[in-house]
């Protein structure tokens, strides 16, 4: 869910919903419809779209298609400043006894995400605008490649392209230009992760036009396109590829190879930039929806490492393995019967086969399934050496799937232990039940269809992980320990993330750290250590989320005892779509009061 929750972030409105009616108590209870309220966060999810047409595209929205602005441009950023300024202000003018309880909780939840983007405004991470994961090169990519989100149907579809393209690459040319003044002031990526920049560059700026992957949709041009569109629009591509994107490429290829790579830093972590604590403290903010500190979230963390261990070596007694704890990592790591595969559709098979699996229990545990088809694919080549598994959203309106990625750099070496818990989490009932079901809720207001708070979403899909027993899955208790080795990952990263942001850890402490106590490769582990240091904070979203959801079911579960049905809890927590966590809390709070 990466880069392209990063392109949705502007992506917000809201209507009325009536099914949150129980979340929010006040003396007067409103029940009706407030038509000005609804009129003006409908406008205000739409100037959103205009600003932020790469959002209406991944929504499914083709009106913006040809639109690409600058997002690193000054006065760009003044205007999305205007923006959220704006509708503070008109927001604020709305009183809650005037609101009911499903407005309310959509003002809450809006006021929340106005105030963190401004926050966000404050810091210069512009400065730092391209990294290995994260990075707008990287989801512009995908949509080059004509198998994403931009639609490739029409001759219209194909020229909006070609628009959208130039002004991807007057952001990449200021990309440049923010790097270079990056450098000055103190605002530069650590030489770690520039050197997993370059060969993604490199990769762009190869100069056989009709291999490139900008050049990709002319391979997959429609039958029914006459001979002189087709001729026209082959032109027009082949001028694209070979005059302005592979120059632009190159030209930022040689930068960053050279220049950029020269002046990285040797330090690990986001403090060792101007103002890099204050950062931190806001990005924890941003990716937990708490208040909490990195000392409770690290301190948090060593206690559910040493806990998830104590299970882990039950595991390894089961199995009858006699070494230590780490010696049995090792012997999961490289045990060459969980790396069955000679061929990548095998392991795009074996996710399929896990789904029939579960499909009978399914019924067990959710009343309400996503009518929105799903697919797993194989992650693209350009970005397969640095990626790892995950799902990209289907449409609003159902037309595209969503689809679950997983990276096969190397099939031999696929280790197959932590399947069943990966697609859980990746897949169902893990982000496409909670995305989908969100996305096509007609109750939500728009704004919440697209909404993403990465400690609600990140943390229902580490929550499902847990539900594999439920499911009729871990019965092998190497997929068992898969599970809990994926749990064991995200309490690693509370620990991490901290200690390369706030402790002084270098990359090697924290990569040494994750050896130690689980069984992923280290070359895994190096690009999730990487991924933590190119976007601090996302990697605490998980387990803080997961927790909450935990503890939000095991008190349903306590309080309810016989009155208790875990699909009407599954519901609850699902279809409000994303909430900060303490929105969430009072939902259920209330839920449980009136069922008491």
């Amino acid at each position: 869910m990466k880069n392209i929750l990063a392109i949705l972030c502007l992506c917000v409105t809201m209507t009325a919903c009536k099914k949150d009616s129980e979340t929010t108590k006040t003396t007067k209870t409103v029940t009706t419809v407030n038509t000005d309220f609804k009129n003006m966060l409908d406008t205000y999810y739409q100037d959103g779209l205009k600003l932020n047409p790469l959002a209406a595209t991944y929504a499914g929205d083709n009106r913006y298609n040809d639109k690409m602005p600058n997002m690193l441009n000054p006065a760009y950023k003044e205007k999305v400043l205007a923006y959220y300024n704006n509708y503070k202000n008109i927001l604020n003018t709305y009183k809650d006894q005037d609101l009911n309880a499903s407005e309310k909780l959509s003002k809450a939840t809006l006021n929340w995400d106005i105030d963190i983007n401004l926050a966000n405004l404050k810091f210069k991470k512009d400065l730092m605008p391209i990294d290995q994961m994260w990075s707008l090169n990287l989801s512009f990519g995908q949509l080059a490649s004509g198998s994403s989100a931009q639609p490739f149907e029409t001759v219209q579809d194909y020229n909006h392209w070609l628009k959208r393209v130039d002004g991807y690459l007057e952001w990449l040319a200021s990309a440049e230009s923010n790097m270079k003044e990056g450098m000055k002031t103190g605002f530069v990526l650590p030489k770690s992760l520039i050197i997993k920049i370059i060969p993604q560059m490199a990769a762009m700026a190869e100069e056989d036009v009709e291999s490139h992957l900008f050049y990709q949709p002319i391979k997959n041009l429609p039958e029914g396109f006459s001979e002189e569109d087709k001729k026209k629009i082959i032109a027009a591509y082949t001028t694209m590829v070979k005059d302005k994107v592979i120059p632009a490429y190159q030209k930022m290829h040689a930068f960053v190879s050279t220049s950029y790579l020269e002046a990285g830093r040797e330090s690990s972590g986001i403090s060792a930039i101007p103002k890099g604590k204050e950062y931190y403290n806001h990005q924890i903010k941003t990716y937990t929806t708490t208040n909490m500190t990195a000392d409770e979230i690290h301190e948090l963390g060593l206690k559910e490492v040493a806990r998830i261990l104590s299970e882990m070596e039950k595991v390894k007694t089961q199995v009858g393995y006699e070494g230590d704890i780490i010696s049995f990592f090792d012997f999961v790591r490289n045990n060459k019967e969980l790396m069955p595969f000679t061929d990548p559709q095998q392991v795009l098979d074996n996710f399929n086969v896990i789904h029939e699996t579960m499909k009978p229990k399914l019924e067990e545990l959710f009343d309400v399934k996503p009518k929105t088809a799903f697919e797993v694919r194989r992650t693209e080549a350009f970005r397969e050496a640095s990626g790892s598994a995950e799902y990209n959203p289907g449409s609003l309106d159902g037309t595209r799937p969503g689809i679950f990625y997983t990276p096969i750099p190397d099939v031999t070496k696929y280790n197959t232990f932590s399947d069943e818990a990966l697609f859980l989490h990746e897949a169902i009932p893990g982000h496409h039940y909670q995305i989908s079901l969100q996305q096509e809720d007609q109750d939500l207001p728009e704004f919440r269809k697209t909404l993403w708070y990465s400690a609600y979403g990140e943390g229902w899909a580490l929550y499902s992980e847990s539900l594999g027993k439920e499911l009729g899955l871990y019965t092998d208790p190497y997929q068992y320990f898969g599970m809990l080795g994926m749990e064991m990952h995200r309490a690693i990263r509370l620990v991490v993330d901290t200690g390369i942001h706030v402790k002084g850890w270098t990359r090697e402490q924290a990569i040494q750290y994750s050896l130690d106590n689980e069984a992923e490769s280290e070359a895994s582990i190096t690009s999730e250590i990487e991924r933590y240091m190119a976007n601090p904070g996302q990697a605490l979203s998980y387990k803080i989320g997961q927790l909450k959801i935990r503890e939000l079911r095991a008190k349903s579960e306590k309080e309810l005892g016989a009155k208790f049905d875990i699909k009407q809890f599954h519901n609850q927590v699902l279809e409000t779509g994303c909430v900060p966590l303490a929105l969430l809390e009072t939902k259920i709070d209330n839920w449980i009061a009136t069922n008491k």
